[in-house]
């Protein structure tokens, strides 16, 4: 199978690797850099081609999808360094307790 065949792909895959290229696309990115990003993300989230072999039928992790960007940081800047200086002055207090 030559470098780059997607033959060993589901159809579910390649739809997949279709709205994730048309995102990056809509974004501003170039159609070929959209295209190789979309196609990594489905190798990441499902381990590759599914089509054909004992592999087939594996559950896909979605782990990239369920980020979300930016998703895991809660807040502004401004807000997160208020929290880390409140967090050190109550472990200050603490500390000085005990």
């Amino acid at each position: 199978m030559p470098r780059g065949d997607k033959s060993s792909y589901t159809d579910k895959q390649k739809r997949t690797a279709e709205h994730i290229e048309q995102s990056y696309e809509d974004r501003g990115v170039p159609a070929r850099e959209a295209k190789s990003r979309a196609w990594a993300t489905v190798n990441k989230e499902s381990g590759g081609g599914n089509k054909s072999g004992s592999g087939r039928g594996r559950k896909d992790t979605h782990i990239s999808s369920s980020r979300g960007g930016r998703a895991h940081k809660s807040g502004s800047a401004e807000q997160r360094s208020a929290a880390a200086r409140k967090g050190w002055v109550t472990r200050r207090k603490k500390a000085g307790q005990g």
